[in-house]
């Protein structure tokens, strides 16, 4: 078990976008400048999964890894859910693997979910909905759901906008529409063993709307984004730490580092009791850490 206590945080959204083995990327190489640009990251060097497992224990952090495959839309493979799960297994004290299957692969996705549980114990699974270009509530891909729900791990939602593709003619493709608020809604009507609070929690995502249509569901969970200076507008929203529309934080890392939201998070004037919440506890928690 991980000592909970000696961690200063654990980041629950990071992108392994360099494959240490490939090479290759999840993103095309004309989105993947773009989203430099975007995201004033262009100095910024996007390491290898093994890379990032140094980078988060030189910082006493833990952080959720995992790739985005969007084989069918992109046409470029993804960094291998192999490799991401296996880093995780060699340094268990830095990383925690999620799988990311193509939404649109059908049964091939579903047999991806249950080998990456039995073989590597993947501990969820990482869906976007823009870049890998589906309905999130369209019922071609619910066996997906089923199988994620069937070993109770946990599937991690992309909501509402996004970078990828900004800058780009056409937006580089990139949907957008696929994650209106009543798209979101639909989906979570449809699985009621995401309202059992017996379970493992199964559907976290980052839209609030969602935890305010579906209270009675704590399985819910919203990640505190990203800059704590991009919050600074609505400040209620990490003070008050709602535990139905509260949630661990994340980076977005490596176009977000760890570093610039901690020092940000620093500033804001919330109660001490909550801060370790936000930071550590509530993550251990979902993750099944302690």
């Amino acid at each position: 078990m991980i000592e909970i206590e000696s961690l200063v945080a654990i980041d629950v959204h990071t992108h392994a976008e360099i494959s240490g083995i490939t090479g290759c990327g999840a993103l095309s190489p004309e989105l993947m400048e773009a989203a430099d640009r975007y995201f004033a990251a262009a100095h910024i060097h996007r390491p290898t999964v093994t890379e990032m497992a140094e980078f988060y224990r030189s910082r006493k952090m833990m952080a959720v890894v995992f790739t985005v495959d969007c084989t069918t839309t992109m046409g470029v493979p993804p960094v291998p859910n192999d490799e991401i799960a296996q880093a995780a297994i060699d340094n268990p004290d830095a990383l925690i693997a999620f799988g990311s299957v193509d939404p649109h692969l059908g049964r091939q996705a579903v047999n991806e979910v249950h080998r990456l549980v039995d073989e590597y114990d993947a501990k969820g699974f990482k869906f976007h909905p823009n870049t890998q270009a589906f309905f999130p509530n369209d019922p071609e891909v619910y066996p997906i759901y089923e199988a994620i729900a069937e070993h109770n791990r946990i599937a991690l939602f992309h909501t509402g906008q996004t970078g990828i593709g900004a800058g780009v003619p056409g937006g580089g493709g990139i949907k957008t529409e696929v994650l209106q608020p009543d798209v979101r809604r639909r989906r979570f009507g449809r699985f009621p063993r995401a309202q059992d609070h017996s379970r493992p929690p199964i559907v976290p995502v980052a839209g609030r709307g969602v935890v305010r249509r579906h209270p009675q569901t704590r399985r819910v969970h919203r990640p505190v984004g990203l800059v704590t200076k991009v919050l600074s507008g609505q400040p209620g929203s990490i003070r008050q730490h709602d535990p139905a529309g509260q949630g661990p934080v994340r980076s977005d890392f490596p176009l977000i580092t760890p570093d610039r939201w901690i020092a940000d998070f620093e500033t804001l004037e919330i109660k001490d009791s909550v801060r370790p919440k936000i930071m550590k506890h509530d993550a251990a928690r979902l993750l099944g850490l302690t």
